[in-house]
């Protein structure tokens, strides 16, 4: 999630998975999201066909000290 922004995603190609607070939604090609400020969420690509969209961020703070992590398969490093 994010304190200071917002996000919409937008696939160009592929299927997306998005669990937006208890929501989930499967997406695909030229469908898209809104993650508001504040919402717990997450992406996961299902499909065979490599998943690629466009996020568009808006706030505040753009940078990666705006990410708060609550759990991560890949081990990457708390921001």
């Amino acid at each position: 999630m994010h304190h200071h922004r917002a996000e919409h995603w937008i696939v160009v190609s592929g299927t997306a998975c998005v669990t937006k607070g208890d929501e989930t939604l499967l997406l695909s090609e030229n469908q898209s999201t809104y993650i508001p400020l504040g919402t717990v969420h997450r992406l996961k690509s299902p499909g065979r066909v490599e998943l690629e969209m466009i996020e568009v961020q808006s706030g505040s703070c753009l940078g990666k000290e705006d990410i708060v992590r609550f759990d991560d398969v890949y081990g990457r490093v708390p921001a």
